[in-house]
């Protein structure tokens, strides 16, 4: 019944069930995901996607050209997601909008959608892939498996659907044809690879897909969800035919899930950002000349702890790498994309030795509802200690607007800020004409 209660409100939701709060969080969702898109085209993952799709249609890609909407959605969740800047859900964790706003944006500009209807998608959206990776993980995570990928998959064509305005059966017929290509693995996360960043586009790409076949009468499967053969048994847990823990799935009590996710600060995984807003508090609020560092250690939860690559070979790599993530920090006093791209690693080396990562199991109890780090610097006359339970960003600790257009500035400086002025008024605008306002800023 999971599947079938999904499509159910999928199909039952509209604009007018929006709380103002939701419609205006939509809002900064979209453009925190234009800032991190617009600067993750210029990545070489994302040029080598332009590279290959050349297919002209009525579908934005950022950065680029024009394609299909198949194709944008591909190119634009590959550049929201290259950075390791887009947004997240801790509970759930997956990066819901890289996968979710590519599809719903690119049917939207194709169809000619109202901005109502595409602020509906993307609520919908980002409700069904952070609900599905609330209950499937966290056993999903330790199979292996990227939600970013796998959730974020039916999350898309949830909103792909929405725009596309399919009756109920092929709402059914969607999650099945996406629920069937879900996919993703952390080993490309981990080995610092750039397939992490297709795990967004194709979520988005195959989320769009679906739902184009199901609107042409291709069909899937009714149960993809809880069936004996389907998504929970394949990458959950699932015994006695029952899928634990056992409880079925209410796509919407209470707030919109939307509201409950996290912008980030850092281009770097997100299991790092405590980390790093303990350091540069430490810094910050301390006279600390390098040369007198000792050691710095870090005691963190059994994930982020797991993070301790000293010797990454790529871009990729660092960004998964919390003792390089730290050492930039304190050689630099920042960290962002120019530095992460630009500075030799080898320069790092003398810091990272000074740097020890524990797995502080008390601090693991507290684990996925906090994020916590504790961090211990000593230097040859003193010590400082800074604990972070959550970082920037959160719902608990969150950016402003104007923190959020800080970012896109900081991403992309040549952009004329005061165009997004025009976001304000998304809702009564068509989305065709939003891309077409962007559409000289954005090349």
């Amino acid at each position: 019944m999971i599947t079938k209660n999904i499509a159910k409100f999928i199909d039952s939701t509209s604009y007018q069930d929006l709380p103002e709060k939701v419609i205006d969080q939509a809002k900064l969702c979209f453009l925190d995901f234009l800032g991190v898109s617009l600067g993750g085209s210029r990545s070489k993952s994302a040029e080598i996607i332009r590279n290959i799709i050349k297919t002209p249609g009525d579908s934005t890609v950022i950065g680029g050209d024009k394609s299909t909407p198949m194709d944008a959605a591909l190119a634009n969740g590959v550049s929201a997601h290259c950075m390791d800047l887009d947004d997240g859900h801790r509970l759930a964790q997956l990066h819901p909008g890289a996968c979710v706003i590519p599809a719903a944006l690119a049917l939207a500009e194709s169809s000619k959608s109202s901005g109502k209807e595409f602020i509906t998608a993307m609520v919908v959206g980002y409700q069904v892939a952070i609900q599905l990776g609330m209950l499937i993980n966290p056993v999903h995570r330790q199979k292996g498996f990227h939600t970013t990928g796998t959730c974020g998959t039916i999350g898309a064509a949830a909103a792909a659907v929405k725009i596309l305005d399919l009756d109920k059966t092929n709402i059914m017929n969607t999650l099945g044809l996406a629920g069937t290509q879900a996919a993703g693995l952390l080993e490309s996360d981990h080995a610092g690879s750039m397939a992490k960043h297709l795990h967004a586009g194709k979520a988005a790409q195959e989320g769009v897909l679906s739902a184009l076949l199901a609107s042409k009468g291709f069909t899937g499967a009714h149960n993809i969800l809880e069936g004996k053969e389907g998504f929970f048994k394949a990458m959950g847990t699932f015994e006695d035919g029952q899928f634990l823990p056992k409880m079925d799935i209410k796509p919407f009590s209470g707030e919109f899930e939307i509201l409950r996710v996290y912008f980030k600060k850092y281009p770097v995984c997100r299991h790092l950002h405590s980390s790093l807003d303990a350091i540069f508090n430490i810094i910050k609020n301390n006279k600390i000349k390098i040369d007198d560092i000792r050691d710095v250690t870090v005691e963190t939860y059994h994930i982020a702890a797991l993070h301790d690559n000293y010797h990454p070979k790529t871009v990729e790599g660092f960004r998964q790498s919390l003792p390089l993530s730290l050492a930039m920090a304190i050689t630099q006093g920042n960290l962002d994309i120019g530095n992460i791209g630009n500075t030799n690693y080898d320069g790092l080396k003398e810091i990272t030795r000074k740097i020890h990562i524990e797995c502080n199991e008390d601090l693991n109890k507290l684990y996925p509802k906090k994020r916590p780090s504790k961090i211990t610097f000593r230097t040859r006359s003193d010590f400082f200690t800074e604990r972070i339970d959550l970082p920037k960003g959160e719902p608990e600790n969150p950016f402003t607007r104007n923190e959020l257009l800080n970012k896109f500035h900081t991403i992309n400086p040549q952009v004329d800020m005061n165009v997004f002025n025009v976001l304000e008024d998304l809702e009564d605008l068509r989305v065709i004409e939003i891309m077409n306002f962007f559409k000289d800023e954005f090349k």
